[in-house]
């Protein structure tokens, strides 16, 4: 992302006036025990189970074990490096390891049971050992609700993801924006932080390609809201603690959003809000992470966007 994109948003305001007298539609610019093993060796929403950010595998191996079977040993583990996220840890067969953010590490606790957990096999503690790379100090185990042990790395439960097959293969990572494969010391493995466009688009497992601002997060429309002949936002007042909306972002600053009606205009308050195709947009105070879709549907009238402007799962006025 250049620069340049960040410092001409500065400028946003001027242009938005200069927007508005173009009319909309029309072309413009705009609890649990835990020990240490190291030595010796989502209940609702679990993660949105969807298509995860895909790594390259380490020389495309065929793991023999089955990455479903919960009981399969981790045996050694290793430290893998992938091209995208750095390095991660990984069982003895090249399996990569995750973590849950729905979990915690203070004190080891594991909330991915029943079906969560066949979709991401807690790994057992029992035979599990350090190898290069590996500080053994930081290998523990947690008791989980059915009594058998959870290894954890840096107190955080270790999982794997019914969709790796191959050694180095990481499909889980970011999936539903909860899970993460597990870095030596226990954190996110997440590579050099991506820096985004001020607008871009993502492709969402269930909703298709939505908009997303520079944070990731799911972007949306108001269907009270109106757009011609000139956009008016009905989110006022407390609405807005919940729906906070987006801000002027320089069109140059954005990647794959439709040009035409993309415009600023000045809410009651004297804000500046962002537009597209003249529609109000807004993002949700109840996503907490990159991948959150938890406005869709909200009240039958809070839609994800379309990169024209046109609501997921909405009909217009």
């Amino acid at each position: 992302m250049k620069t340049s994109w960040r410092s001409a948003s500065l400028v946003a305001s001027a242009a938005a006036v200069l927007a508005l007298t173009t009319a909309c539609g029309q072309d413009g610019t705009p609890s649990a025990s835990s020990q240490n093993v190291g030595a010796t060796a989502v209940p609702g929403d679990y993660g949105n189970i969807g298509t995860g950010a895909d790594g390259a595998g380490a020389g495309g191996q065929q793991s023999s074990a089955s990455p479903s079977g919960s009981a399969a040993p981790a045996g050694k583990l290793a430290v893998s490096t992938n091209a995208k996220i750095g390095k991660v840890v990984t069982d003895n067969l090249g399996l990569t390891l995750y973590r849950f953010d729905q979990d915690t590490a203070e004190p080891p606790r594991s909330s991915c049971d029943g079906d969560c957990a066949k979709t991401w096999p807690p790994v057992p503690a029992d035979d599990a050992t350090a190898g290069e790379g590996i500080d053994k100090a930081l290998l523990g185990s947690v008791t989980r609700a059915d009594g058998t042990k959870q290894l954890t790395v840096g107190g955080w439960p270790a999982y794997r993801y019914v969709k790796d097959v191959n050694a180095g293969d990481v499909k889980g990572q970011g999936v539903g924006g909860k899970w993460y494969a597990l870095a030596p010391d226990g954190k996110k493995a997440q590579g050099a932080a991506e820096e985004r466009p001020g607008l871009s688009t993502r492709n969402d497992p269930e909703l298709g390609e939505i908009v997303v601002d520079g944070k990731g997060m799911t972007v949306y429309r108001f269907m009270k809201d109106e757009a011609w002949p000139k956009p008016v936002s009905a989110c006022t007042g407390a609405c807005l603690e919940k729906w906070p909306v987006v801000s002027p972002v320089d069109f140059e600053d954005t990647k794959g959003i439709q040009k035409k009606g993309y415009m600023t205009f000045t809410r009651p308050d004297g804000a500046e809000q962002q537009t597209i195709n003249c529609w109000p947009i807004y993002t949700f105070a109840g996503d907490k992470a990159p991948g959150d879709t938890n406005g869709q549907g909200v009240g039958g009238t809070w839609y994800a966007v379309r990169p024209d402007g046109k609501p997921v799962g909405a009909s217009e006025k």
